[in-house]
């Protein structure tokens, strides 16, 4: 096979659907069709809605990726799909997608972990050479990663209990505000004060890197219904004092959290973030003010980069399949995949195991 691949990326583990393709780290097209519609009257994505999308459009997306890098399937060298973790309808739809492009062109099939689409993100945009840490940072996913190659990883930390994109989707919700919550939060937040409220930062009174948001979030219910039987209601400018301040909370525990994971580790090349919660400024402003401290490069990928997306897979199955070769078609769809199998599951993982 060629060493110059061209790759089509599939992804589908949420409520994105995209296809993208990338050849020798250039992205030549990226397509994501988003379901915000289609969820928006449940206040969050509803999983068999998401995988009946995935289905109806991951054939649309493909078409449109193809005509946009100006190529046929015939010009495609590998497929690589996001195999977990995810909602495992919208998943099994990828996968099944890729299997029978793969089987109907021969083309060498690649599954690809979701988290290591993100965390692989750095080496994309910006080339970032191995070994380096990265706060891997989404609605499902929150952990320290130290990269070492396409395929090897360590955990340093993680969340015991909610991703800080899924506090962010429920303080939204709490205040009558419109999902995805987190940018919602965001701009609410940038008109408020971030010193009104006292919030806690849960877990920083303990050694490690692992984090916890979910008492986060009771504090900001505890503070939302405490100001509404006080003065019969919500003002505007309460709410965006509260998401001013939850934000700040969630900000300075990353940026703590991730000083303790810079200091435990050495002979790194840099410092990233990646996922959704990534596109945060607050937070991208702080962590690249962490990493001058600590004299070293910082990589936040572009914002169409954070969130879920193709190109990222393409790029991850790309690096996998030259150290790993391609998976053939008994290639499973996973709900749970940890990058570090060797890392004991999060204190939250619950009975189904860790789900990263």
């Amino acid at each position: 096979m060629k060493q110059n691949l061209a790759v089509l990326g599939l992804e589908s583990s949420c409520d994105d659907t995209a296809a993208a393709i990338v050849r020798n780290g250039v992205i030549l097209s990226s397509v994501v069709a988003d379901q915000t519609e289609l969820h928006a009257a449940f206040g969050g994505v509803v999983p068999e809605i998401a995988a009946r999308a995935h289905a109806e459009k991951l054939d649309l997306c493909i078409e449109q990726a193809l005509d946009a890098a100006e190529l046929g399937l015939s010009d495609i060298d590998a497929i690589a799909v996001t195999a977990g973790p995810g909602l495992i309808g919208g998943v099994l739809s990828g996968v099944m997608m890729a299997k029978g492009l793969s089987a109907a062109t021969g083309k060498p099939l690649i599954g690809v972990n979701h988290l290591a689409g993100h965390a692989l993100t750095p080496r994309l945009t910006d080339g970032l050479g191995y070994p380096y840490l990265i706060l891997l940072v989404s609605g499902g996913h929150c952990q320290f990663l130290r990269v070492d190659g396409p395929t090897t990883f360590a955990r340093l930390g993680s969340t015991i209990d909610d991703a800080p994109g899924e506090a962010f989707d429920k303080t939204a919700r709490l205040l009558g505000l419109s999902q995805p919550g987190g940018p919602s939060v965001e701009r609410r937040a940038k008109e408020g004060s971030e010193t009104r409220f006292s919030f806690p930062r849960p877990l920083l009174d303990r050694p490690g890197c692992d984090l916890s948001f979910s008492g986060l979030k009771t504090a900001l219910l505890r503070q939302r219904d405490k100001l509404i039987l006080d003065q019969g209601g919500l003002h505007e400018h309460d709410i965006n004092d509260l998401c001013a301040g939850f934000q700040a909370a969630v900000r300075d525990v990353l940026v703590e959290k991730s000083r303790r994971a810079l200091t435990a580790s050495d002979r790194i090349t840099g410092f990233a973030v990646a996922g959704g919660v990534a596109a945060n400024s607050s937070l991208r402003d702080a962590l690249h003010d962490l990493s001058s401290q600590h004299d070293l490069r910082f990589v936040a990928p572009p914002l169409a980069l954070c969130t879920d997306n193709a190109a990222m897979i393409a790029h991850a199955g790309a690096e996998k399949f030259a150290v790993e070769g391609a998976d053939d078609l008994t290639l499973s769809a996973r709900p749970r995949w940890p990058l570090d199998t060797n890392a004991p599951a999060a204190l939250g993982s619950g009975k189904k195991g860790a789900k990263a």
